[in-house]
């Protein structure tokens, strides 16, 4: 986990590098390990930032986009319970409710922090990964068409997706992380539905649903090409 956590700060810092936008300020370290127990946080300089700007004076509430294992966000709301007043996390992790497990990369990492997102009572939008974001697919020939050569940043972008794959030929990749975004940038592009919030269970399972418990939002489809289009849109602009 900590390995994992560093690259994905040194990525950020190049993301950033090639947009020309600096970082200081705006990226933070998160925690080198995975939330071991529900009422057990991990601190980190993420920790603390998140607790600090959700205190800050608002209009609305502050929304936290988590791509990942959440232990970040679950351990800030163990600290500092009072900002799940605050706060809307919105988080790509899991698959949906009727699907038999919810062994997806970003909540199997780490199920006590999603037991912790899902029972604290906070304000959850949840993208599930089967049958939601996994629509989420481009190609090559739409990357070099719309992605490459717009900036450093594009050309980033598509390098990044050309070696992925070593034959391309009929093969589409999905750009999971985009779906928070597309959310927060237009809802009606990400059609939710309200319900009771998921009982998750240790076997990485759905509980019975529970009409007692609080309400969350979740994902239950996505408009692939209005986001595509809009991500691609921006790019351009961004290059121009």
């Amino acid at each position: 986990p900590g390995d994992g956590m560093i690259k994905s700060y040194e990525e950020i810092l190049r993301i950033l590098d090639r947009m020309n936008h600096p970082s200081q300020g705006l990226v933070y370290r998160g925690s080198d390990r995975y939330l071991g127990h529900a009422d057990t946080p991990v601190r980190s300089e993420a920790t603390d930032d998140l607790i600090a700007r959700a205190a800050r004076p608002r209009d609305g509430p502050l929304y936290v986009v988590a791509i990942g294992a959440i232990t970040n966000v679950a351990s800030a709301l163990l600290i500092e319970p009072k900002i799940a007043g605050h706060i809307v996390v919105v988080w790509l992790g899991g698959h949906p409710q009727y699907w038999p497990h919810t062994r997806e990369f970003n909540l199997q990492q780490d199920v006590p922090a999603g037991q912790v997102i899902f029972d604290s009572g906070v304000p959850v939008v949840q993208i599930p990964c089967k049958n939601v974001a996994e629509h989420l697919r481009t190609t090559l020939d739409e990357m070099t068409t719309y992605v490459r050569g717009r900036g450093a940043i594009g050309d980033y972008l598509y390098q990044t997706y050309e070696e992925y794959f070593e034959d391309h030929y009929a093969r589409s990749k999905v750009i999971w992380d985009i779906s928070t975004i597309a959310y927060l940038n237009n809802p009606q592009w990400v059609p939710t539905e309200v319900r009771p919030s998921p009982v998750l269970l240790d076997s990485t399972t759905w509980g019975p649903e529970d009409a007692s418990r609080h309400p969350f939002r979740v994902a239950v489809d996505l408009n692939r090409d209005r986001i595509f289009g809009d991500l691609f849109r921006k790019l351009e602009d961004h290059a121009q």
